[in-house]
């Protein structure tokens, strides 16, 4: 969001882990060189917001010692309550009147103070529904959370230079490694421990962006409360192990009851975008995120949505060396990495 074209390592600070990408681009194709993940103690970080800095300092070194790696520059992302993305229509005009009519246009839109918050835009095109407008997607984050993220990194002797929204970095390695196909409307759905993030994309643009507050930690307290477990042993079974005591079938219908309201509300959000958008339909969906690998998951999303589903693996068409990684491992733990991935296609200098 804001920040030579170097290349940077990519940090994602999730709810529950730290996770660290590191690529290299030669000849148009990503190389992947690290990744790996840190846990956080419970409440390190809460909606969205880093409540134990130190705690995340130390995951954050400790992923950078034992990958070994040299680079300084880092991209993160954020998102939350303190992130706002609006999709707004204005009259048509040159990108330097935007520039200067921009912080008045934002006022309207942002429920903050402008000296309170980064502020950045891109124009998507004309409307569609009066010629005589544009859309523009405005992003804004209040500096003081921003600052938050930028002085872990800084305090674990890493240089932060670019700062994304999490929407967008899921975005971008899609758009990196998926460019090609034909399907001009498709959903990302990155699914966190704390929420899940829904955007969607017309020709590789997003037109459309929601959260929704349920998440991996939905399931885990459900599956605690049915069977009286630890978190520990509720994110085993609900990634599909087995533990002495617990019915599987059991744990497959108590998920269930998570699994229904998570496909309501994404299949809710992507009516509304085919209500409000010109009769653009999505023709495929994609989902990210741990949560995306939670027993079944896959299945009920493509029933209840009545849509092609698949999982977004962010290194699926990379060169991932057998050398230096089990490709088997990196497979079945991909779909975490999809934000930090996305963060480490960026360059020193980028804007959104």
């Amino acid at each position: 969001m804001f920040g030579s074209k170097k290349e940077v390592i990519g940090i994602d600070i999730g709810a529950s882990a730290v996770k660290l990408v590191q690529l290299k681009e030669a000849k148009g194709q990503f190389q992947l060189l690290a990744m790996d993940r840190e846990p956080l103690p419970p409440e390190a970080v809460v909606d969205n917001s880093i409540m134990d800095s130190g705690a995340v300092v130390d995951a954050i070194r400790s992923l950078v010692e034992r990958n070994r790696i040299k680079v300084q520059d880092v991209a993160i992302s954020v998102s939350g309550h303190s992130v706002i993305i609006r999709k707004i229509s204005m009259a048509q005009m040159t990108e330097e009147e935007l520039e200067q009519s921009i912080q008045w246009e934002a006022e309207q839109y942002i429920p903050f103070e402008m000296t309170d918050v980064f502020l950045d835009y891109y124009i998507l095109g004309t409307d569609p529904a009066d010629p005589a407008q544009m859309e523009v997607m405005l992003v804004a984050a209040k500096k003081d959370f921003v600052d938050e993220y930028v002085s872990v990194i800084r305090e674990s002797g890493l240089n932060p230079v670019v700062v994304d929204i999490d929407f967008f970095a899921v975005e971008n390695i899609y758009c990196s490694l998926y460019g090609e196909e034909s399907l001009n409307v498709v959903a990302l759905i990155d699914m966190g421990a704390s929420g899940i993030q829904v955007n969607i994309l017309k020709d590789g643009v997003s037109f459309f962006t929601r959260e929704i507050q349920l998440g991996g930690n939905n399931y885990n307290e459900e599956l605690q409360k049915k069977f009286g477990i630890n978190s520990q042993d509720a994110e085993t079974v609900k990634l599909g192990g087995t533990l002495a005591g617990i019915d599987p079938q059991l744990a497959l219908d108590a998920m269930r009851v998570v699994s229904s309201s998570l496909v309501q509300e994404v299949r809710r959000s992507i009516d509304f975008f085919s209500a409000t958008s010109a009769d653009e339909q999505v023709q495929k969906v994609y989902i990210t995120g741990g949560v995306a690998l939670t027993t079944n998951l896959l299945e009920e999303l493509q029933q209840g949505l009545e849509l092609p589903v698949e999982i977004l693996d962010p290194f699926s068409r990379m060169q991932v060396s057998e050398k230096s990684f089990d490709l088997d491992f990196v497979k079945s733990v991909a779909p975490f990495f999809s934000v930090a991935a996305g963060l480490a296609t960026r360059k020193v200098g980028d804007k959104l």
